[in-house]
């Protein structure tokens, strides 16, 4: 017996379930499609121009800020310092007196360098008195000698004296010029207890107070040291010998100061030195970093 054409109810049933399964998912994947489609027409696209720059090789260092021009101001003669007439950060001008050491000790010196002065120079003139003196007796004693007046002994013994006597002048006169000489050395130094400012600039600091010693012996000791100009500095740096190829003149530098660490400061390097510091066998090479300091924010010894 053969089986009619159409389908058993059950298995019509089973059909409609998988139908529907098919148009469901189908329904679900197009919805998912068009979501997708519409949230990605909306996003919002950023573009930026194209543009040509610079590659920045950079090289990490560190150093000290410096005055370009400081100078150490000494005394070249021992004294108390009797007053000080400039601080820290005083503005100074070249020839201003800035220290004052006690002058009575130098003074007192020059005073008996004169005084030998004149002591000398009133022996010169005896000399010459007696030189004169001495010329005057040999004239006569050679007239005598001429007519046989006087022995030839007398005549010979006023020679010598004239000559003794004109020895004793040259000497007299070489005692003057050390006299002299002597009465300008304690001048110099009598002078030298007032010190002056060499340059203009600004006094960076002062290693002496009122009151205290100084020795001037081998090194004269300083008392003062002043920037000429602390508006261009210079940052002296340290770069490692494997980094020293990349530096050269005229490179631009960015750095910052513990200071002002949230600031940049800008510079141009002046000279890569080809002297070696060697320090715990590491070597590295001085590099200069010239710096205009306008504001006068940046200070010597700042790192």
């Amino acid at each position: 017996m053969g089986q009619g054409g159409n389908m058993s109810p059950r298995r019509a049933r089973q059909a409609r379930w998988i139908t529907a399964i098919i148009i469901a998912l189908a329904g679900l994947s197009l919805g998912a499609y068009y979501a997708r489609r519409d949230a990605t027409s909306g996003a919002e696209v950023i573009t930026q121009p194209v543009t040509r720059g610079s590659i920045v090789e950079a090289v990490s260092a560190t150093g000290t800020l410096e005055a370009v021009t400081t100078v150490q101001v000494g005394s070249q003669v021992s004294g108390t310092v009797q007053a000080l007439h400039a601080d820290f950060n005083s503005i100074v001008r070249k020839g201003e007196l800035i220290a004052t050491l006690e002058p009575s000790l130098l003074r007192s010196e020059a005073e008996q360098a004169r005084a030998n002065l004149t002591r000398a120079a009133a022996e010169l003139e005896r000399s010459k008195v007696v030189v004169a003196d001495a010329a005057s007796k040999l004239a006569r004693t050679r007239e005598l000698s001429a007519r046989q007046l006087v022995p030839r002994t007398d005549l010979e013994n006023a020679e010598v004296t004239l000559k003794s006597a004109e020895a004793q002048v040259k000497s007299a006169a070489a005692q003057v010029e050390q006299a002299r000489a002597s009465l300008t050395q304690a001048e110099v130094n009598l002078e030298k207890t007032r010190i002056f400012a060499p340059i203009d600039g600004i006094v960076v600091s002062r290693a002496v107070d009122v009151g205290q010693t100084v020795a001037a012996s081998m090194q004269a000791p300083t008392l003062f040291s002043i920037a000429a100009d602390l508006t261009r500095m210079r940052v002296n740096a340290g770069v490692d010998e494997s980094d020293v190829g990349r530096i050269e003149a005229g490179q631009d530098v960015r750095f910052r100061v513990d200071a002002f660490p949230d600031e940049e400061f800008e510079g141009k390097v002046s000279q890569v030195r080809l002297q070696p510091i060697v320090q715990q066998n590491v070597v590295t090479y001085g590099v200069i970093i010239d710096v205009v300091n306008v504001e006068r924010k940046l200070r010597p010894g700042m790192t």
